[in-house]
């Protein structure tokens, strides 16, 4: 019993019927309140065409009387009849009018509209009109309803007269109120219909809100590949596409911290073994000699250890927006500086080539922590005295950072992933990837929205990194797509 209260609570309270129930409220508003006005201004000009009727036939009335017989063209001189005999020949009652003459206290003509009263439905009304002793207009009660009404006494030569124009506006009252009850039960199937189409239609544009909702219920720390389906350009969609987008910036997080702890994990148990049975053996050991060899042997480990964290902590940083601090930069002078710091790592023959001016928008110290680890690369694979130049050039709108050596080179089955973390050459004695070395620059290289390739079909191995050349804002740089290389 408690699920259905919840359940109807739940959907009562949901943003699609209170959204709704707010529409409804104010169209209910809007739709009582002009139909209120309608019949407030259809009465009010009833009364004003029934006071204005009444008026006309008063003063037409008069003008009548006081003017000439049109069948002898001489003056009525009080001849009553005469005058009420010319004017009824001549009218005819307005809706809800009745017009009465009487002479003498008796009734002497009448004519009324259909839905108007006999002379014998209103008997106490012409009883106190013929009690009148002036002009009079107001209003008075008759079985009909409500009546309106101009009696005037009449004065003849030997007689006296009465003649009295009335209307009834009840029957008119009654097709007005009929036409707004009309008008109301119009407004009432309007209003249901468009709810019922409006509940429709507000269903439709909060469908990616409920799949938005779904969609995060469904959501673990292991899977953030749900995305809500989006068609569509409203509001409700919008933050659907923004959700969507959130979880891609999700997925990309924990991919790289999945990735960072199993690269820790797999990299650090190796080292943390070797320490773990040194410490153990430690004691065993008898001469100060061994205990001084083993306490180095895992000092060594320790500083390994601390490198690979070091280096995946970098990978981990590589696609946070604050990894670069860009700046214009020319690539000779950064060039010249990394040719200055190579030299002190090995006795090689180290030459540089950066004639042009080569001109990025890029990050000094991650660019020359790239090229340092290209060197050290070059370095290691390399005998002594043998030739390593660097350089920088540019061409068709892309700059290139370069490292060339004349060693080994690199094998074929090796090139493809060699800058992939942890990848190991298959060759004894032959260039390897570097652990992470190559990784990191690669992961410094896509940052700055380029890219790094080993050129292929050369004596040696030749390392390029390619940076868009000069660009305007950071966004147009991650906006380029640099060429892969494919030779020299």
């Amino acid at each position: 019993m408690v699920e259905p209260k919840a359940g109807r609570q739940a959907w009562l309270g949901s943003m699609r019927v209170r959204i709704l129930s707010v529409v409804v409220g104010l169209l209910l508003l809007s739709s009582l309140g002009s139909v209120l006005v309608l019949r407030t201004v259809l009465l009010q000009e009833l009364e004003q065409e029934v006071q204005l009727g009444l008026e006309q036939e008063a003063a037409e009335f008069r003008l009548l009387s006081a003017g000439n017989n049109p069948q002898t063209g001489e003056p009525f001189d009080g001849d009553l009849k005469a005058v009420f005999d010319v004017y009824f020949t001549r009218k005819v009652p307005s809706e809800g009018e009745a017009l009465l003459s009487f002479v003498d206290g008796e009734l002497y003509e009448s004519r009324r509209a259909q839905d108007a009263a006999a002379a014998t439905e209103i008997a106490p009304a012409i009883t106190y009109w013929l009690s009148l002793e002036r002009s009079e207009s107001g209003d008075i009660n008759t079985q009909l309803g409500l009546a309106r009404y101009v009696a005037m006494p009449l004065q003849g030569d030997r007689q006296d007269g009465l003649f009295v124009v009335v209307n009834f506006p009840a029957f008119e009252r009654r097709e007005i109120d009929a036409a707004v009850g009309t008008q109301i039960a119009i407004q009432i199937g309007t209003l249901v219909v468009a709810s019922l189409v409006g509940f429709a239609f507000a269903g439709r544009i909060l469908r990616p809100l409920r799949s938005l909702a779904s969609t995060a219920r469904r959501i673990t720390d292991t899977d953030l590949t749900q995305r809500i389906p989006i068609s569509g350009g409203d509001e409700a969609s919008q933050i659907a596409a923004t959700f969507n987008d959130m979880l891609t910036r999700l997925e990309a997080v924990f991919a790289t911290q999945r990735r960072f702890l199993d690269d820790t994990s797999h990299e650090l148990r190796t080292p943390l073994t070797i320490i773990r049975g040194h410490v153990e053996l430690l004691e065993l050991y008898e001469t100060p000699q061994q205990r001084q060899e083993t306490i180095a042997l895992i000092t060594d480990e320790i500083d390994r250890m601390t490198e690979i964290v070091n280096d995946l902590f970098l990978l981990a940083q590589a696609d946070q927006p604050e990894f670069l601090q860009l700046e214009p930069l020319d690539l000779r002078d950064l060039v010249r500086e990394v040719h200055r710091k190579a030299q002190a790592m090995a006795v090689r023959d180290w030459k540089v080539d950066a004639r042009d001016p080569t001109v990025v928008l890029g990050d000094r110290r991650r660019l020359t922590q790239a090229m340092l680890q290209l060197a050290d690369n070059a370095a290691k694979h390399t005998a002594e005295g043998t030739t390593i130049q660097m350089g920088t050039s540019i061409e068709g709108g892309y700059a290139r950072l370069w490292v060339d050596d004349h060693g080994a080179g690199v094998p074929t089955q090796d090139a493809d992933r060699i800058f992939e973390r942890f990848q190991r050459s298959a060759m004894d004695g032959a260039r390897t990837g570097a652990g992470l070395g190559l990784a990191i620059v690669r992961a410094i290289a896509e940052a700055h929205g380029g890219d790094v390739a080993l050129v292929r079909g050369r004596p040696g191995a030749r390392f390029e990194i390619t940076l868009p050349a000069a660009p305007a804002t950071t966004r147009g740089l991650h906006n380029l797509e640099p060429p892969r290389n494919s030779g020299p």
